[in-house]
C-alpha cells in the first residue's frame, strides 16, 4: 500500500470512520488498536509502520480545515498514553498551526470529543 493509491484511499476512509466513532464514544485508542480495527475491515496497516502515520496525518487534513480539532489526537502510544511525536509535528505545521504557548494535546482531544458529541 502506498500513499495515494486506491487501497490507501480506502484505508484512509476507514481510518476516518473509526476515529469519528471513537470521538463519538469519547475514547482514545492506541496505534495498535487502530491497526487491528483497520485489519478487521481488510486493510493491512502495521501500527509501527510509516503508513499509519501518513493515514493519521491525511485523516486530519481531510477532516479539518485547520481550525477544527485534529482527529489523530485520539491515537496514543500504549506506553505513554500520549500521541507520538509525529502528531505534535503535524500540529505545528500547516494547516493546523497549533503554536500557541498554551495549546495542549489534552485540549485538542477534548475539542475532538466536543465536536463529535455535537454532530
Amino acid at each position: 500500500m502506498k500513499q495515494g493509491d486506491e487501497k490507501y484511499q480506502e484505508a484512509l476512509a476507514e481510518a476516518v470512520n473509526i476515529l469519528r466513532r471513537w470521538a463519538r464514544e469519547g475514547r482514545v485508542g492506541s496505534y495498535k488498536s487502530l491497526s487491528e480495527e483497520l485489519q478487521a475491515e481488510g486493510h493491512r496497516v502495521h501500527f509501527r509502520g510509516p503508513v499509519i502515520s501518513h493515514l493519521l496525518a491525511d485523516a486530519c487534513r481531510q477532516d479539518s480545515e485547520g481550525t477544527a480539532p485534529m482527529l489523530s489526537a485520539l491515537v496514543v502510544l500504549k506506553t505513554t498514553g500520549r500521541p507520538a511525536g509525529q502528531f505534535f509535528e503535524l500540529a505545528i505545521g500547516a494547516p493546523f498551526h497549533r503554536t500557541s504557548a498554551d495549546w495542549t494535546w489534552e485540549q485538542e482531544r477534548a475539542r475532538v470529543f466536543a465536536r463529535y458529541r455535537e454532530s
